[in-house]
């Protein structure tokens, strides 16, 4: 069965004179901007519904998709149908948006649609996905190594709002990897750098700050309302209390550690899944002796690790609000930049964890630094 095809302008010129130009690619490609006029109807729906636009079977229809393709397998179902006027568009959508034809986007806001095209052209995120990034709150504990890109990443995707912890300044020897702060920047607080590299961005992230040491005092207020948190600790004893209340608030936990050449990454989950999912506590039941585990101002870190590591982070985060994937639950993701080379390793839930075991009531926080200290 030989289809007729149009080229955009001609098709232009036959929708202005009476003809139904359809859309037939899917719902979240129509997001990203339409022939004008143009009436969506995903091409797994025209057998269904073409006769609701349509129900003149001699009424002239035209059908557009990307590229030119899927509709002329939608002018060919027309066809099988009874409909006697059929074209398809040369070119699709690309061609028309080419020649300079006019366009329509939906709903008005021009920036999120042009800024998250790339996005709303994924099935798996859509607008539907993206809508939910905006309206997400997303607290990262740190702007250092970790938190820098992974703030730059969660901005870039659109998480509606981040809110940021620290309550350090900017020194020249963080710039070799915490990639929010720049020279210019020395001595100014990490909140105000970040918010400058943040805000440059994407405009349309809210930022909240929070300038002073996460303790057990104010840790509840931080993460009040957080569709995820992610750890971007320097230190054990906030890892330890970030861990025990998200286990008791019950908000994932994307944690994320590096050292010299090597990372590891895991999302812990244990207060939404008790019994199913591990907690932090459950990977380092005693934290290590400080001697066994220095941090990177006394071992020294590869500037690009916490980059790789912070990006994974942020790859689950996003994951975890869209709903979509399989996040790191039960399996710690670990990293060696010298060899190139990642291996996983999976961890069980602790059914004596003194957090997070099953039937187990929230303990209280307690004093972190004697419990580090091995006080």
């Amino acid at each position: 069965m030989s289809i007729r095809e149009l080229s955009p302008r001609e098709a232009l010129q036959r929708q202005q004179a009476g003809a139904l130009l359809l859309d037939v690619r899917e719902t979240f490609e129509h997001a990203t901007g339409m022939a004008a006029g143009a009436v969506p109807l995903p091409r797994g729906e025209v057998a269904g519904r073409a006769a609701e636009v349509a129900p003149e079977p001699d009424a002239e229809i035209l059908t557009i998709c990307a590229h030119g393709q899927r509709s002329l397998a939608a002018a060919r179902t027309l066809m099988q149908m009874g409909y006697t006027n059929v074209a398809s568009v040369a070119g699709g959508t690309a061609r028309w948006i080419e020649e300079g034809l006019p366009v329509a986007k939906p709903g008005g806001d021009e920036d999120f649609y042009d800024r998250y095209s790339r996005h709303l052209r994924l099935p798996e995120v859509g607008e539907a996905g993206q809508r939910k990034l905006e309206s997400a709150r997303v607290v990262v504990l740190g702007a250092g190594g970790l938190g820098s890109p992974a703030a730059f990443y969660l901005a870039a995707a659109g998480v509606g709002t981040l809110v940021i912890a620290d309550d350090d300044v900017v020194e020249r020897s963080n710039l070799q990897r915490q990639i929010l702060h720049a020279d210019d920047r020395i001595g100014m607080s990490k909140l105000d750098s970040a918010a400058h590299a943040l805000h440059g961005l994407n405009p349309r992230v809210h930022l909240e700050g929070l300038r002073e040491r996460v303790t057990s005092a104010n840790v509840d207020a931080l993460l009040d309302g957080a569709d995820v948190v992610l750890d971007g600790a320097d230190n054990f004893p906030v890892r330890y209390l970030l861990n025990d209340a998200c286990v008791k608030l019950g908000i994932p936990l994307v944690y994320g550690a590096v050292q010299r050449f090597q990372g590891q990454v895991s999302v812990f989950d244990a207060g939404r899944q008790r019994g199913r999912a591990p907690c932090y506590r459950c990977l380092f039941p005693q934290p290590p002796a400080p001697e066994d585990a220095p941090n990177c101002s006394e071992a020294g870190v590869l500037g690009v690790l916490p980059g790789v590591v912070g990006m994974l982070q942020a790859t689950e985060a996003i994951k975890l609000i869209l709903g979509v994937g399989e996040p790191l639950f039960g399996r710690v993701l670990m990293f060696d930049a010298l060899a190139m080379r990642f291996h996983e390793t999976r961890l069980a839930p602790d059914p004596e964890c003194p957090v997070c075991a099953p039937g187990r009531a929230f303990p209280g926080y307690i004093d972190y630094t004697a419990f580090c200290a091995g006080g």
